[in-house]
């Protein structure tokens, strides 16, 4: 009010022209009139600074819009989903049509004390981000870790495809061994079919490098001609992508009543996964699910049939007329005849081609494993 008290001090009191107060100052003949005009209208009061604000804005959303932006930031947040401005977007075009802009939701939210102040972060254009250009040209694997209810600590092992963020598979384990890795992925497998290169970190049921060997699931893996690949030793961001997914896990899981058993929280886990992959908008996908960018393109394929691995094997056949073998982690099976019982034999064994030899070179029985069953039937594969 300083200067515009002093404007009108100068032509109202002292008697000075408008013009020459604005050519004394450097001021527009213009406003020092209107000043004045405004001061002999309402006093000094009517000199006060005033709002630019306009009047009435056009293209403003209604109430409703807002009050609709409010309600599902709630439901969003209460059950645990990411609830930020992009996923408010996406929801508000499939139920409107159309949907405000997301620096619109935005500013919406804060105006309503929704928004909760951060640091300043590096900016998204200085990421330099990767994407497997097909479905199941790559899948990450890792574990993390949570409590149920009564404080006791499990594991929840999720595998997610990176070109589509689809969530394979999401299984809770009171601790993840290398035979559950293996079951799971070829589970997520049968149903996604399997993957050209799959990626995790260097758990000790994941890799053996730690202890020059391989463990179960890079013997599995090469044994199916799929790639095994290990992210850099302390370096989480190569595998980004199943790191962001635990996160929005374990957001939902902690809005929920907290797992009694493992069973509960496998009924948990898999809620959020069909609300991860059906329902939930994905920010790198266009707003797409995940399930939509899967179904849109072609699958990959691993890049070179499944390895086959030789070996033999010396065994006796048990008193049931049967030897056993361990085929894809887990053990068959294999009937040669009550009347072989105890006789010393040698298995042939060809990836998923057997041959049992009795010591004098009699053939007792020749098959193809089938992966589907434990007990390979005696009339299903005899030669």
């Amino acid at each position: 009010m300083g200067r515009g008290r002093y404007v009108v001090d100068a032509v109202v009191v002292e008697g000075r022209s408008p013009s020459e107060v604005a050519r004394s100052h450097g001021l527009s003949r213009s406003w020092v009139h209107e000043l004045v005009a405004r001061f002999r209208a309402g006093g000094y009061a009517a000199i006060e600074p005033r709002s630019h604000r306009p009047k009435r804005c056009p293209h403003q959303y209604g109430p409703t819009v807002e009050a609709l932006i409010v309600l599902l930031r709630g439901q969003l947040a209460a059950a645990g989903h990411d609830a930020g401005p992009a996923t408010i977007a996406q929801h508000l075009a499939r139920q409107l049509g159309a949907a405000p802009a997301v620096s619109t939701i935005w500013r919406i939210l804060r105006r309503h004390g929704l928004v909760v102040p951060e640091p300043h972060k590096r900016p998204r254009s200085s990421f330099i981000r990767f994407a497997a250009a097909l479905p199941n040209e790559l899948w990450q694997t890792d574990a993390t870790h949570w409590e149920l209810d009564d404080g006791s600590a499990v594991e929840i092992l999720n595998m997610v495809d990176d070109h589509s963020r689809l969530l394979v598979a999401s299984v809770a384990f009171a601790t993840v061994k290398a035979a559950d890795v293996v079951a799971v992925f070829h589970d997520a497998a049968s149903a996604c079919g399997y993957p050209e290169t799959l990626l995790s970190d260097n758990a000790a049921v994941f890799s053996g490098a730690s202890r020059k060997g391989k463990v179960l699931l890079e013997t599995e893996l090469e044994r199916l001609g799929i790639r095994a690949a290990h992210a850099t030793p302390y370096h989480p961001q190569t595998c980004g992508k199943v790191e962001r997914l635990h996160q929005s896990e374990k957001r939902y899981l902690g809005r929920q009543a907290p797992a009694r058993s493992l069973a509960h929280l496998q009924a948990q886990l898999d809620s959020f996964r069909a609300y991860y992959n059906q329902q939930r908008p994905h920010r790198a996908l266009n707003g797409a699910t995940p399930l939509v960018a899967w179904n849109a393109r072609s699958k990959a394929r691993p890049a070179q049939g499944p390895a086959v691995h030789y070996r033999v094997r010396q065994d006796k056949v048990g008193r049931n007329g049967t030897v056993t073998l361990r085929y894809e982690s887990r053990l068959r099976h294999i009937p040669v005849g009550a009347i072989h019982r105890h006789e010393a034999v040698r298995l042939l064994i060809a990836g998923a081609n057997v041959r049992i030899v009795r010591e004098d070179g009699l053939l007792l029985r020749e098959l193809t494993i089938d992966p589907r069953f434990d007990y390979q039937r005696l009339q299903s594969a005899m030669s």
